[in-house]
């Protein structure tokens, strides 16, 4: 592990904080995130949990010393961080300010499905500081959820986020489409019932089916059937109609905000390769290039923490790294991963920013009405309507 010798981050970049609570209180069948349900065989205790990411933020202290940036975002993901007590969560964040601090106007978002939060946890979180919970809603329609396996009615939401609201917490509500069984009406009424319920901001992400969940098998089996893509491009078109028509804005291909004071600064810090320090198990870090106090320069590195919660704290336990592996990036990484993040966003990137010239496949992007031909004629790259569909195969090309 790093000490006060060895490098510290750029101070022009921000710095943010992800903290990974890796408990369920069931394992949804879509879901392949690093998740333990209880039974499940690495199911470490809750206890031992906080304790170990506790360690770990002193270890980044050690590691980041004479870096004086305080983390201008954190997040708690998850998993389902609100399982924890909420005396839990202040005792993380607790251990951030102590480790980092935090910046005068610093996003503290927590993850929480709506049937894990009550009205006096999320009054203890927001007197506590955090600013911003965002509900996994995922959708309204009872079929849809019981496909997805969620635990939550539908009318846990609204309440939930009431509770939110009178606690003064920002909201943001998660969805999903393209489940198995989901029709475009229903998809139209998960979207009606979010925007009636008011939030600041909502995502919406179309269901990737992996083959080791165990939703995954369920396909396979023949048990259920996929989307097919053109039904999940026609959910797409309608949540951007449907959110727009609400006064939701897209900034991300997969996140709208009704004003741009409510995006998520955290996630835009990722897109925009800022720095962040990843809490927990099997948490990812990426530290920009940076300088060691010596004047010695160090090119930029990511790290991502052993998966199994038992290991991550028996390592702690025993003064040893957390980092399962440790991956050093070059210009040339960072230039290519700079293009697949930042054309997802509104803004776009500028032309100039592209690792090689690209005027050809540029011209056919336009052509194509992939990209805005008015934006890239003025030097920058910005997907339209049919860009969003089409965001990874549009990288492909400017690669």
């Amino acid at each position: 592990m790093a000490d006060a010798a060895h490098p510290v981050a750029a101070p022009e970049r921000d710095f943010g904080v992800y903290i990974h609570v890796p408990f369920c209180a069931v394992r949804c069948g879509y879901c392949d995130f690093n998740t333990y349900a209880p039974g499940e065989g690495e199911f470490s205790s809750r206890d031992d949990y906080v304790g170990a990411a506790l360690a770990e933020m002193g270890t980044a202290r050690r590691a980041m010393a004479g870096d004086p940036r305080p983390a201008r975002t954190v997040f708690f993901g998850g998993g389902t961080p609100t399982m924890l007590d909420p005396a839990a969560l202040v005792a993380m964040l607790d251990g951030v300010r102590d480790t980092w601090g935090l910046t005068a106007d610093a996003e503290v978002t927590t993850e929480a499905n709506p049937d894990s939060v009550t009205r006096e946890s999320l009054t203890m979180l927001a007197q506590a500081g955090f600013t911003r919970v965002s509900f996994g809603m995922q959708s309204a329609v009872p079929h849809v959820l019981a496909t997805l396996e969620r635990t939550h009615r539908p009318e846990n939401v609204g309440r939930a986020v009431t509770w939110a609201r009178e606690a003064g917490l920002a909201v943001s509500l998660d969805l999903i489409y393209g489940t198995p069984g989901e029709s475009l009406a229903d998809w139209h009424a998960s979207l009606d019932a979010a925007i009636a319920l008011e939030p600041d901001h909502i995502s919406a992400y179309a269901l990737v089916i992996e083959p080791g969940t165990r939703m995954g098998r369920q396909l396979k089996r023949g048990e259920i059937e996929a989307v097919d893509l053109d039904t999940q491009a026609d959910m797409y078109e309608a949540a951007d109609e449907r959110l727009a028509a609400a006064g939701f804005a897209w900034y991300e291909v997969s996140n709208w905000a009704r004003e741009p004071g409510q995006r998520c600064r955290h996630n835009v810090a990722y897109w925009t390769s800022q720095d962040w320090w990843g809490v927990g198990p099997g948490a990812h870090s990426y530290l920009g290039p940076r300088t060691d106090a010596d004047g010695t320069e160090h090119g930029a590195e990511r790290w991502w923490n052993v998966k199994l919660p038992r290991a991550y704290a028996a390592r702690l336990a025993a003064g040893e790294d957390p980092a399962a592996e440790r991956e050093p990036l070059t210009a040339s990484d960072l230039a290519l991963e700079s293009v697949m993040l930042r054309l997802r966003l509104v803004d776009g990137m500028p032309v100039a920013d592209l690792p090689e010239p690209r005027p050809g496949q540029i011209a056919s992007l336009v052509a194509d009405g992939v990209l805005d031909g008015r934006a890239a004629i003025a030097g920058v790259l910005r997907l339209t309507l049919r860009g969003r569909l089409l965001a990874d195969a549009a990288v492909r090309l400017l690669t």
